[in-house]
């Protein structure tokens, strides 16, 4: 088993460990997603990289958020939130939630239960209730139990890595 053993000598020390974090997470794949809420009749929503299934019975998720986000008064002041899991062909959906204000102009998403906003054409999408917040310094952990959800084409997931968007390849070792 020796020759299947990946022997890496350290990298050049980083100046600190805030350097050391950004380069090991940019070389993390992670899914990419869009969280929504309303707030006093408005919709809100954001790209994320940090929503994890949390547990399969009762059924829920989380996800991080900076509380200085522009969608954080509605995370803070609502009970339902939704999470639409990307595929390759919703980059697109995912540069508007990341870097424009105009994130629901137009007819890609309607009002689902609770007044949630749900985005259409996703890979799967789901409804949950908030059971906890989690306050950290400056950012939040968000827990939702799942009450509603549903699928969407089959296909290739939307990933973030190295700074960019990127697809799933087979890799074979």
């Amino acid at each position: 088993m020796e020759g299947n053993l990946v022997k890496d000598s350290p990298a050049a020390a980083d100046p600190g460990p805030g350097s050391a974090f950004r380069g090991v997470f940019r070389r993390h794949a992670a899914g990419v997603a869009i969280i929504t809420a309303s707030y006093h009749g408005q919709p809100f929503g954001f790209t994320a990289t940090s929503v994890a299934s949390l547990s399969a019975d009762p059924a829920r998720f989380t996800f991080n958020m900076a509380r200085g986000s522009s969608s954080w008064p509605a995370v803070a002041n609502t009970s339902f939130v939704g999470v639409h899991m990307l595929g390759l062909d919703n980059q697109a959906l995912a540069d508007r939630f990341a870097r424009t204000s105009d994130r629901f102009g137009g007819d890609h998403w309607s009002p689902g239960s609770h007044g949630v906003p749900l985005l259409h054409g996703v890979a799967g999408w789901l409804i949950g209730c908030i059971t906890m917040r989690l306050s950290f310094e400056n950012n939040a952990v968000v827990v939702a139990e799942v009450i509603e959800g549903g699928t969407g084409a089959d296909g290739a997931p939307l990933l973030y890595h190295g700074g960019g968007y990127a697809a799933p390849t087979d890799y074979i070792i």
